[in-house]
């Protein structure tokens, strides 16, 4: 099965000061089994890491340049996970 992606950018919202957390769960919680979530921010989420480990998530985060960050949300997967 090959991986597909969701990308929300939230950059522009954090500009504005529009808070982007119930864009960010909404689009978490849209995700199928095949998707991995791509995240656009103007600064490394450590807490957004914390939040989304607790569901499951393992992350990858990359500096793009001064204020964009691209990470890379994917549940983790269990050894058991395959076994069905």
């Amino acid at each position: 099965m090959t991986e597909e992606y969701v990308e929300l950018d939230v950059r522009e919202d954090l500009a504005l000061k529009k808070e982007p957390f119930d864009k960010i769960m909404g689009t978490v919680k849209g995700l199928k089994e095949n998707q991995a979530f791509i995240l656009h921010t103007p600064f490394n989420p450590i807490p957004l890491h914390k939040l989304l480990g607790r569901k499951g998530y393992i992350y990858q985060a990359e500096k793009i340049e001064r204020k964009h960050w691209k990470v890379i949300y994917r549940k983790e997967v269990k050894a058991d996970d395959h076994i069905r």
